[in-house]
Parts: C-alpha cells; sequence; structure tokens
C-alpha cells in the first residue's frame, strides 16, 4: 500500500542541504533535487519543500534518515491510507522529534494510554495537566517552528479562494 506527503526543511545550513537530498534520495530509492530557498526567519539557512509518494512508513524512514543532525529544522507528514493512519513528524535542534498520528482530517490521534497517563502525572502532582496535554499535541514544536513556516521569497504559495 502506497501512500503520499509532503517534506518540509525548514531550515538547513548551506553545508547541509547535500547531505538532505542524499538521506532523502536514499529512503525513496532515487534521486531527488530539492528546490532551496533562502530562510528568512534564520539568515545564512535554507528552506525547501518537496511532496513524495511511497510505502506506508515512508514518514517514519524520512524522519529517522533526517534527526540526527542537530542544526535542521523539519516536519514531515503522511497522508492516511486504506491500510494506516497518517503520521506528522517534527523536528528541531532545541525540542529534537515528536511524532503524532493523524486522522483522516489532519486532527492528531492520542493514544488512551498516553492520556491516562498524563491525567496520572497531574493527578500526582508531578506535572500540569495543561503543559501534558500541550506536548501530547506538539505545541512547543508547533511554537518553535511557526516562525519558520511562513513562505520566504520564492516559496511556493497555495491559494485558497474557498473556505469549506
Amino acid at each position: 500500500m502506497t501512500t503520499r506527503g509532503v517534506l518540509y526543511v525548514h531550515s538547513a545550513p548551506r553545508a547541509l542541504c547535500p547531505h538532505v537530498e542524499w538521506a532523502v534520495a536514499g529512503v525513496l530509492g532515487t534521486r531527488v533535487n530539492l528546490d532551496w530557498i533562502r530562510q528568512p526567519a534564520a539568515p545564512g539557512t535554507w528552506r525547501s519543500e518537496f511532496s513524495w509518494k511511497g510505502e506506508v512508513g515512508t514518514a517514519s524512514k524520512l524522519a529517522s534518515a533526517l534527526r540526527g543532525w542537530h542544526l535542521l529544522r523539519f516536519e514531515v507528514t503522511a497522508e492516511p491510507c486504506a491500510t494506516a493512519e497518517g503520521e506528522r513528524y517534527s523536528c528541531t535542534p532545541e525540542l529534537g522529534i515528536f511524532h503524532a498520528v493523524t486522522g483522516i482530517h489532519g486532527d492528531i490521534l492520542i493514544p488512551e494510554d498516553r492520556l491516562r497517563a498524563a491525567l496520572t502525572r497531574s493527578q500526582r502532582g508531578e506535572t500540569d495537566l495543561e503543559a501534558e496535554l500541550a506536548k501530547l499535541l506538539g505545541k512547543p514544536w508547533d511554537d518553535e517552528l511557526e516562525p519558520f513556516r511562513y513562505a520566504g521569497e520564492g516559496a511556493p504559495v497555495r491559494w485558497l479562494h474557498q473556505v469549506v
């Protein structure tokens, strides 16, 4: 079964760009040339977006291939398909990697056991429930990546003409 998704490289030092391409090519099994543009949110870094199609699990493989580079900020998404839920991986140098399962409409699906564990830690006074839920939803990663998500000069922009 195949799925499709998008790799968003939000910021990478110029010297790392070819290594990102090689890593992505290694996962996808085909040559990859990303279109790099300057990242205005972090001068001296570059950004790129790449749509991919592959077997279920490809998003995980892409995230694993890229997660080792400390100066790289990226996200990988995979759409749900007939045999698997969707996925989202977010990675920042400060926070490391975040993984979420996503439903057909893009909502994050949090497993029951993770919710119960957060509630238990909160009830014991070990942590704040609101902070735990924010982590489960990836809020710290969203907060850190948001300035990098805005399209830089020359980035592809998809204009929505109708909201449903």
